[in-house]
């Protein structure tokens, strides 16, 4: 309190000096990050004081930095404790468990697909086997984060199930010991008829580049004489394992991807060391509108050096490298520090002025039409700045990688659609019939005599529709019609992974893949775009 009186006039003045003075510091001061620290502890601070309800903390401050990086970027994001468990498996390759994928089908825990080389292989277990003990406690009716809680553990530590088979008529036991379970990135790769070796890499993780050449390796061995590597969906990774993929390519001196931050120590320049094992093979690189990042990079290069053809639909368009900051807390923020650019000198990020959701579904919104796009005409009409490719075709920056031949892969009709939902439960349901039978005939069988013998017979998909229709799915003939093949293929798909893994999965739906039958009749254009004999 004032210990004496002072004017009106006195006040007035201060006022105005404080106002003045205010907006001095404020001009001054505005990026100061102590002062703006401090004003953001005060709200903190003011709110967990006075808000009307109690609040916790930690929430309101991860809340405050994940509106703090979403006004940056729609990639720069802050990832909470559990996420980043997740992340951290993800891209590091492994997990420790007993090594099965699996669904939850009317209530019961079913084997979707066992590891290679894990521990429930080791013992026996089988796609379609159906857990129903997990350590003498009844597994049915439990969730997905149930079953994770209860297989999962250290390495070395023991798990008993219990598991119902088909043609078998009494449950049976088995006790696995967890082991690291790896992850593979390298989807599914093997050879078609013709020389014609096929690659699926699902993401960039640390361990992408050893599966990748590893894989190519063993292809070659077996007759590989030409390759599709299929980066659909792809939604990219470490920078890194992208320039040691493309390096495999490329000749010695040609760049790669480069980068370019605020910071000159962000600034990367990634070049061929001449030292690939594949810079003659004729290449095929197929992209969809969810291959990003990374997937870009390996197709941005091989593009830019006229080394191969891209087949299919204009990728996403990120063109920003993020790094990640962990926090003591568990949590971690991924920052942008630099942009990336092609060979020829594209930035192929696309405008992200809008909302975020705005932002993603735009990339799955562009109206591509088929065709040879060799000169890249596609995008002629564009505001996209232009380069030259090797050959000096021209190409465009500022919107993902277009293809040189584009294929859309349709959407199926809604009936379609609805049923792809089932397909997974009625393969189940047909293989608790006839398993036990399918695997004494194929049992001398590979994934590609299968795929060629199997036939998902009219009876077979009659029983699918009456499934469907059990299931609230109401039957539309035109529909069906349009789409029956992709849907036998895609029950004839989901059998064949039961029985031979994700190589008996993809041989079947390849058989109805439009952007694959262009792929693999590009050849003789993509040995004489990259100038091989």
């Amino acid at each position: 309190m004032f210990k004496k009186k002072v004017s009106l006039a006195s006040v007035f003045v201060l006022l105005v000096f404080a106002v003045f003075m205010g907006t001095q510091v404020r001009a001054i001061s505005e990026d100061n990050i102590y002062q703006q620290f401090n004003k953001f502890k005060d709200v903190l601070n003011y709110t967990q004081k006075y808000y009307v309800d109690e609040v916790k903390v930690s929430d309101l401050v991860a809340s405050a930095v994940e509106g703090m990086l979403k006004s940056l970027d729609p990639h720069s994001v802050y990832i909470s404790p559990k996420q980043l468990e997740k992340v951290q498996e993800d891209f590091k390759g492994s997990f420790e468990g007993i090594g099965i994928e699996f669904r939850i089908v009317n209530d019961t825990i079913t084997v979707a697909n066992v590891i290679y080389g894990g521990p429930s292989e080791k013992v026996g277990l089988l796609s379609g086997d159906k857990i129903v003990r997990i350590d003498d406690e009844n597994a049915v009716k439990f969730t997905n984060d149930d079953v994770q809680k209860r297989l999962r553990g250290e390495k070395g530590t023991e798990v008993t199930v219990g598991i119902v088979r088909s043609g078998i008529e009494t449950p049976i036991d088995f006790t696995i010991i967890r082991d690291k379970i790896p992850l593979y990135s390298v989807t599914a790769g093997f050879l078609l008829d013709d020389g014609v070796g096929y690659m699926s890499i699902n993401r960039f993780s640390s361990t992408t580049y050893e599966e990748f050449l590893t894989g190519l390796r063993d292809l070659r061995e077996k007759g590989m004489k030409k390759l599709v590597l299929d980066l659909r969906g792809n939604p990219g990774g470490y920078l890194e394992q992208s320039f040691r993929l493309a390096n495999e390519f490329l000749k010695r001196g040609e760049k790669i991807v480069y980068t370019k931050g605020r910071r000159s120590d962000f600034d990367e320049n990634f070049v061929a060391t001449g030292s690939g094992e594949f810079q003659d093979i004729p290449l095929i690189i197929m992209l969809s509108n969810g291959s990003a990042s990374a997937s870009e990079i390996v197709a941005g290069a091989v593009q830019d050096h006229d080394r191969g053809l891209i087949v299919g639909e204009t990728s996403f368009g990120k063109g920003l490298v993020q790094r990640q900051f962990e926090l003591p807390d568990g949590s971690a923020f991924r920052l942008t520090t630099a942009r990336y650019y092609t060979p020829s000198g594209r930035m192929i990020q696309r405008p992200y002025d809008g909302s975020d959701e705005d932002y993603y579904r735009s990339a799955y919104l562009r109206e591509e039409e088929d065709g040879d796009n060799i000169t890249h005409t596609e995008e002629a009409d564009s505001t996209r700045p232009k380069y030259k490719t090797d050959a000096g075709r021209t190409v465009y920056g500022g919107g993902g990688i277009t293809p040189d031949y584009i294929v859309r892969y349709d959407n199926l009709e809604n009936y379609a659609a609805r049923m792809r939902l089932h397909v997974f439960e009625y393969c189940t349901a047909y293989i608790d019939k006839n398993g036990a039978g399918l695997r004494r005939q194929y049992q001398d069988a590979d994934a590609k005599q299968f795929i060629a013998g199997f036939n998902v017979s009219e009876a077979m998909m009659k029983e699918f529709i009456d499934f469907g229709k059990a299931k609230g799915v109401e039957f539309n003939k035109e529909e069906y019609e349009k789409d029956k093949d992709w849907l036998k293929a895609g029950v004839k798909a989901q059998i064949a992974r039961t029985l031979y893994g994700n190589e008996g999965q993809f041989r079947a739906m390849l058989e109805v893949d439009p952007q694959f039958a262009k792929a693999i009749d590009l050849f003789p254009e993509a040995r004489k775009i990259a100038g091989l004999r």
